[in-house]
Order: structure tokens, then sequence, then C-alpha cells
């Protein structure tokens, strides 16, 4: 049923990627898919924002993104299933939307962080991937339960 599962990957919060990592690896393991692991540099924004920043710090996050990536995919996806890594950068969810266009993604997996007032359906990224997105999309989100026993194992 899905050949090509887009795991999108959030590496400055990787204690609350857990449950989506398994999910998308369940999901390959029973399809045979391969899963493509995305992780998104955000942008500036305004591009005032950058003149802050130094002139290598996009090149820099990139490479501190891509070895993190990796390093967390060796932990949580298995060695038999298929897996590919992506960092790129820019809007959060036009890359992961661009992304599930240029590879044929047929299942897009992405974790959604406990609501605050302003978003409380669905964090803005994975509202606008569900809206947008061609591919079923599987949004994941850890119980309260499951954050806070995360929490106590971060400390």
């Amino acid at each position: 049923m899905y050949k090509n599962i887009l795991l999108a990957i959030d590496v400055a919060h990787l204690d609350s990627q857990t449950k989506a990592v398994k999910t998308a690896v369940d999901m390959a393991k029973a399809f045979g898919a391969t899963i493509h692991v995305l992780t998104v540099v955000p942008d500036f924004g305004m591009s005032i924002v950058a003149g802050f920043f130094p002139k290598d710090h996009v090149r820099r996050a990139m490479e501190e993104a891509n070895a993190a990536l990796h390093a967390y995919t060796k932990e949580t996806i298995p060695a038999g299933v298929r897996h590919r890594h992506i960092v790129d950068h820019g809007t959060i969810y036009e890359v992961i939307l661009r992304y599930a266009r240029e590879l044929d993604i047929d299942l897009i997996v992405i974790s959604a962080a406990r609501p605050k007032i302003d978003d409380y359906f669905l964090g803005p990224n994975a509202a606008r991937v569900v809206r947008h997105a061609d591919a079923t999309v599987v949004v994941v989100r850890e119980t309260a339960a499951e954050a806070a026993r995360q929490a106590g194992t971060q400390r």
C-alpha cells in the first residue's frame, strides 16, 4: 500500500519524535516501504534578521542537523529498514510538501507538539502539511503521560 514514507523529524526536539519514528518504522516494515527521513533547518523569515548571524550560519546549522539526524536514526531505525536522510533549509511545511511531491511520497508521518492556545488543534507546520499534501498524512501526538515520562528521562 505504501512504498515511500516521508518522516519529518525536528532535530531540535528529538525527545518528542519517538512515537512518530516508531509509527513510520512499523508502517515501513508492514509494507516494505522506504523511509525518507527529512529534517528542515528553518529559514530566518525576514532577510534583515539574517544580518545578525555569521555568514556561514546556515551551512553550519545544516551540517549539525545532518550529524544529529544520522546519529538519531542510527539509534531509532532498525538496520533492516530501508531509509535515507534528507537535510534541507527553508520554510518547514513548504520543504515537506516539496519533497512529498518530488519523491512520490504516499505517506507522510509528522509529529505535532502539544498545542498552545493559539494553535490548539495542530501545530502550524503539521496543520499546513495536512491541508495541502496530496499524500496521506499521519499526525502523531504523544500523550501528556508520554511527554512527562520523556521529560523525566531527559534530566
